[in-house]
């Protein structure tokens, strides 16, 4: 590797802006501090903000590449390179791409396949090759109401770089749809189901739920430990639900549904993570808890780009905007997640750290990407 040397810059720091330089040697950054470098070797920022390198903890991104259309199965080498491209373009220069673990045969076209362990073996040997441009983890969402999920969840191992491990239940009436009425509107127009259809998957998956639930949870958890990979829960609505997570050890709850959830989540020091299209588009397309109404009250910790890789920078900005307060919005984006999973090696412009960094301005109040490092190296 290169050194680089970028100068000119405004650098954001944990809690500061500083007017200045960074010189980054063999992918680490090796000092940063104000002034200006000369020379051939500098880069001139031109002013611009230099932020680290965004960390994206759930991201089904990687999903819409290797199914463009419906029953359409793209070639998964091709599609993860363009998953890991776009990504890099965006500011991402760590994802933990969210693969399911946990399937349904019993329902027809209305289940699901297993997939995760041969796509997660292609993703880890295209990063084996060097072809990948950013750093990848696995992030498994463990479908507890499934028949496979146990057996799924055995096939991965310590050496197999999960980093998060979540929880998932999506039994309808409760959690990210306890409004009926939303579930019916997005399965059938997914789907194309009938109105006989979906209540006959409803009811499926309500005995799912009582048949699997309560051991899948067991093992989930005990399978995240073996791992060595870090416990999230997903859509928690209640204080029971938060309880639940502080008993398990879940360190990160994912998009909880109400401000109580959230409470519950700062109460027990469990990191907040929301949506960045929920803080964009102004609410839950789900009907539940905006992301704008936790920041407002001192309740979101970390920003998820979600479906939307793009989104996840925007909407820093936003928060910065409502905070006032840049680098506090910045680190709901890189150190914040990068603590919530136990990354102690990047989210932070810090000496010592991957050279993880991205080069931004804002024209008419968008943030526009001027250039994207991974581990020192530009990447976009």
């Amino acid at each position: 590797m290169t050194d680089l040397i970028l100068t000119n810059a405004r650098i954001v720091l944990d809690s500061e802006l500083i007017h200045g330089s960074l010189h980054v040697k063999r992918g680490r950054i090796a000092d940063v501090g104000t002034g200006r470098i000369s020379g051939p070797s500098a880069v001139d920022c031109a002013g611009d903000l230099l932020i680290p390198g965004l960390i994206e903890l759930h991201t089904d991104n990687l999903e819409r590449h290797i199914e463009p259309r419906p029953k359409v199965d793209w070639p998964h080498r091709a599609a993860i390179l363009a998953h890991d491209a776009e990504l890099a373009s965006v500011g991402i220069t760590t994802v933990f791409d969210a693969l399911r673990v946990g399937s349904i045969h019993t329902v027809g076209d209305a289940g699901y396949r297993k997939y995760a362990r041969a796509l997660s073996r292609e993703i880890m040997g295209l990063r084996d090759l060097g072809a990948l441009r950013i750093s990848h983890f696995l992030h498994l969402r463990a479908e507890l109401c499934s028949e496979t999920l146990e057996e799924e969840m055995a096939e991965f191992g310590p050496e197999d770089r999960v980093g998060l491990v979540s929880l998932m239940d999506h039994t309808p009436g409760q959690r990210q749809f306890r409004d009926l009425s939303k579930l019916r509107n997005y399965v059938q127009k997914k789907r194309g189901m009938t109105d006989s259809q979906f209540d006959d998957h409803v009811n499926h998956l309500y005995d799912l739920r009582d048949r699997y639930a309560a051991r899948h949870e067991t093992v989930a958890v005990a399978e995240a430990r073996r791992y060595g990979a870090v416990l999230a829960s997903h859509d928690d609505t209640t204080a029971d639900h938060v309880e639940v997570s502080r008993r398990h050890g879940v360190r990160v709850a994912e998009f909880p549904t109400t401000v109580e959830a959230a409470q519950g989540c700062k109460l027990h020091g469990i990191a907040a993570m929301m949506g960045a299209p929920n803080l964009i588009r102004g609410g839950s397309h789900s009907g539940n808890v905006a992301a704008h109404e936790l920041a407002e009250r001192g309740l979101l910790d970390i920003l998820s780009s979600d479906y939307v890789p793009s989104a996840l920078m925007s909407a820093a900005f936003l928060l910065a905007d409502l905070w006032d307060d840049l680098p506090r919005a910045v680190a709901t984006v890189t150190r914040n997640p990068a603590e919530a999973v136990g990354l102690d090696d990047r989210g932070r412009i810090a000496p010592g750290l991957h050279a993880d960094l991205v080069r931004v301005t804002r024209i008419d109040g968008m943030p526009v990407i001027r250039g994207v490092w991974a581990h020192g190296r530009q990447v976009a």
